[in-house]
């Protein structure tokens, strides 16, 4: 059994933030149910190329030759159901779902789901114990609780591209946003903790309650040192490109045949550090001797870092920094990453076989648990692929016995 066995959540939600909740909620073990536009589904499902692709000889609803990677990023371990919020009876479906569910995870704009009768008040009242939980871009309150919000023009108001890109002054300067959809990501971790934090509440009092979550909010909560540098220091942070702004040196630095990073965290591995580059006396040197004078002395010891890395490839370096434990690493590409033999051993990829595409290979959960270890109960779905073939068996939808 999965640590949240016998939890029931409704996932309303599409794109990322909501899904990747759901995905972890999934994995843990939960019975979630993803609630989809009929024949169009979650946007994702179009968001390709680059789609997994098999031939099917599948008539029923959402059946397809091909999936995009998007979609299957998020959904695995979902049971998938069709239900048209546009007219009545779909919409008496998800409250009579919602009836029998301990989670419902949504990402509607602010108010859309109250105007359609499926607000946090009205199913609450059906279901008091029902953890109800929202992700908006701006939040519930406040005055951008209409705007529609995006990953990419949250990154940008968040602060997030902002201490992210070369400084100005550098070639290719300027503001950048992370490779990855990362304030969807975090916000859908910050939604998996409050979902548990209210589900552990309700054991003691019975009752649910609404979590108001804001992409806006978490990325301005995971700004971390960065913000605390402003609100304690009183300077606004800039662009550093790789490099840190409270850690010297802490950054990617070019070879002979290329790149690497040194992530230097304390004055004993800068010793180190200096002895392995055969200038011992830099450890010594008052600029450089701590790492508060590093940082202020930062250009002058790049100055003569930066020289002497270019000297050797990178790996003669990563093993001679390996031997005396200076903290260093190579920058991989994506296919390095998943052929790295610790990504591998921790099982960070997982195999699983799709009803109409066949082998895939998805990306692993990476909590690791000695008791109750994440298990792989299904594949992410095809469109309705748990709808019943006779409406008047849909009490089936959450009767995990009947279903694989």
């Amino acid at each position: 059994m999965g640590t949240l066995d016998g939890l029931k959540v409704l996932d309303l939600s599409r794109i990322l933030s909501g899904p990747w909740s759901a995905q972890l909620l999934a994995d843990l073990g939960a019975d979630v149910i993803k609630v989809e536009q009929p024949e169009r589904g979650d946007d994702t499902r179009g968001w390709g190329p680059p789609f997994a692709e098999a031939p099917t000889q599948s008539t029923d609803e959402g059946s397809s030759n091909r999936e995009a990677a998007y979609f299957l990023c998020a959904n695995r371990g979902k049971r998938s159901i069709t239900l048209d919020f546009k007219h009545e009876d779909g919409l008496a479906e998800v409250r009579r779902l919602a009836r029998d569910c301990d989670v419902l995870i949504e990402n509607f704009k602010a108010g859309a789901l109250t105007r359609m009768g499926l607000g946090y008040d009205t199913l609450a009242q059906e279901n008091p114990g029902l953890v109800y939980c929202s992700i908006t871009g701006f939040g519930h309150t406040g005055p951008y609780r209409d705007k529609p919000g995006y990953d990419f023009l949250v990154q940008a108001m968040g602060g997030l591209m902002s201490v992210t890109g070369e400084s100005d002054d550098q070639p290719g300067g300027g503001p950048q946003k992370i490779g990855v959809a990362l304030s969807d990501i975090l916000t859908g971790l910050y939604a998996s903790t409050a979902v548990l934090a209210a589900l552990r509440e309700r054991d003691k009092s019975g009752k649910g309650q609404h979590i108001d979550l804001a992409l806006l909010d978490v990325t301005t909560a995971c700004l971390a040192n960065q913000a605390s540098n402003y609100l304690i220091g009183g300077v606004v942070p800039e662009r550093l490109g790789n490099a840190h702004p409270n850690i010297v040196p802490y950054q990617s630095f070019s070879t002979s045949d290329g790149h690497m990073i040194l992530a230097v965290g304390n004055d004993q591995q800068f010793a180190r550090f200096a002895t392995v580059l055969e200038r011992p006396e830099l450890g010594e040197d008052p600029r450089f001797a701590t790492n508060a004078a590093r940082v202020e002395h930062r250009r002058e010891l790049l100055a003569i870092i930066e020289p002497l890395l270019k000297t050797r490839p990178s790996a003669e370096w990563l093993q001679r920094f390996a031997d005396v434990n200076v903290p260093a690493g190579p920058l991989n590409t994506i296919d390095q990453v998943f052929s790295d033999p610790q990504v591998l051993a921790r099982d960070m990829v997982v195999p699983m076989t799709h009803e109409s595409l066949g082998e895939l290979a998805l990306v692993g959960n990476p909590i690791k648990l000695s008791r109750t270890p994440i298990t792989y109960q299904r594949p992410p779905p095809t469109l309705g692929e748990h709808n019943p073939r006779d409406p008047s068996t849909r009490t089936s939808w959450l009767d995990t016995s009947t279903e694989s």
